[in-house]
């Protein structure tokens, strides 16, 4: 019983340094020739988001590079993350906890 309980304490430490450590990444992708930026961390969450003057005058075209640039973002995070999550060991860090039946 208290080993599962430790296993327990173990991984929610785990997590908290491995979400710290992914917080720590930062990510910009762009669109509409960098006249939209976006850049998140490793949590996901947008921490910047920097739009050229130049494109507040069509609202749909706005509206697509805004969508287009969130997008590339995404996509050069998870490699990004692919990366640290491997580099930290994986899903392998997990399984010596002994939370098995």
């Amino acid at each position: 019983m208290f080993n599962k309980i430790k296993a327990i304490k173990d991984l929610r430490d785990k997590a908290k340094t491995m979400q710290s450590a992914l917080g720590e990444i930062h990510v910009e992708g762009s669109a509409a020739w960098g006249k939209i930026k976006v850049t998140m961390n490793g949590n996901q969450e947008v921490e910047n988001l920097s739009i050229d003057q130049e494109m507040m005058s069509d609202k749909a075209k706005l509206e697509t590079s805004v969508k287009d640039a969130v997008n590339d973002t995404m996509k050069k995070l998870q490699k990004e993350l692919a990366g640290k999550m491997k580099e930290m060991g994986g899903m392998d860090m997990f399984k010596d906890l002994g939370l098995g039946g």
